[in-house]
């Protein structure tokens, strides 16, 4: 069973240290990629654009935005998936990541379980 290769664009350690081992213990997950800001998100993708299936994207960044990730970071790899983990998961917000190329957005303090049911689910062999 091959392990769902995740990129994890956060600029907040603190979430990115609690977030790791999380993902590692509740899904068959290997981290293949981090960045804190938009920019370095977006070359890292471009860079190793079949290297990764699942991109875990924070709206506000330390450079850029979440937002211009999911614009900008997709490389088209038909099992890629894209998602949005927030604190800031707003109506208003869901709409607007989902334009941007969201296939998901999760809040971090109310959707915890859905978004490890939907890394499950995103595995390669499943």
């Amino acid at each position: 069973m091959a392990a769902l290769r995740i990129f994890i664009v956060e600029d907040n350690p603190t979430i990115r240290d609690s977030l790791i081992p999380t993902l590692e213990d509740l899904t068959d997950a290997e981290i293949v990629g981090l960045a804190e800001g938009e920019d370095e998100a977006v070359r890292w993708m471009q860079a190793h654009p079949g290297g990764w299936d699942l991109a875990i994207v924070d709206l506000f960044l330390r450079q850029g935005s979440g937002l211009g990730v999911l614009r900008r970071g997709r490389s088209g790899g038909a099992r890629q998936s894209m998602v949005v983990l927030t604190n800031y998961a707003t109506t208003d917000m869901r709409r607007r990541c989902s334009e941007a190329g969201a296939d998901r957005v999760f809040d971090k303090s109310n959707d915890l379980d859905a978004f490890f049911d939907y890394c499950n689910a995103q595995a390669p062999s499943r």
